[in-house]
């Protein structure tokens, strides 16, 4: 009985995940109330409340939902034990653009958190949410440059944290760009020459040397 209770929980937190997703994409964030979940997901408000506490705790929700297929790439490229570093960030990042074009979960996903993801005075908590996200997406890259500049697979006098800035910017503008205007490039087809262009610009970028 309280295995079942336990997978009933879980299937609630799911549901309730997979219905703030839809709603998140079709109103938008700032527009959708917790409420407006509990009732689209045919749930109590209190329902709402025993697995998330606010909004910001769904968008992370949505987010880790992002993460879960890239965590292993991540992570060997953050190890100082990995041989390949950047290796396994351009599979990361081809992985990204990949299931990008091809997964409509992870394309509403990506769309709300730039384009629909308000930052109102009410948001202020995903607001921080998001700056955090961030700041630890840009530790995690400085890791794996750190990684492949001790492996000399990028230039030993290269401007780690500058770079790690560079390559993010680079990354979410590509992304943010695509969402709005798919139709402009060939995200998918040219996924190969759009990473190489980006850990390009690491390894022969003048500005990016101390």
């Amino acid at each position: 009985m309280v295995r079942r209770t336990k997978e009933e929980a879980l299937e609630t937190r799911a549901q309730i995940i997979e219905v703030a997703e839809k709603a998140f994409y079709k109103r938008g964030v700032a527009r959708t109330t917790l409420a407006d979940i509990a009732e689209l997901a045919g749930v109590t408000r209190g329902a709402i409340y025993w697995h998330f506490s606010n909004k910001a705790d769904l968008v992370q929700a949505l987010l880790d939902r992002l993460h879960e297929t890239h965590d292993h790439l991540a992570r060997a490229s953050e190890s100082e034990d990995e041989l390949d570093p950047l290796g396994c960030m351009r599979k990361l990042l081809l992985q990204v653009f990949s299931e990008l074009v091809l997964d409509a979960r992870t394309r509403r996903i990506n769309e709300i958190l730039h384009h629909k993801c308000e930052f109102t005075d009410d948001m202020c908590d995903i607001r921080q949410q998001r700056q955090s996200a961030i700041v630890e997406c840009h530790e995690g890259i400085v890791r794996a440059l750190t990684n492949a500049v001790r492996r000399g697979q990028l230039p030993s006098d290269l401007e780690i944290e500058q770079a790690a800035i560079a390559l993010f910017a680079y990354v979410d503008g590509l992304i943010g760009r695509w969402l709005l205007l798919p139709d402009s490039f060939d995200l998918l087809g040219d996924a190969e020459k759009w990473v190489d262009t980006g850990l390009d610009m690491l390894r022969l970028s003048p500005s990016l040397r101390k």
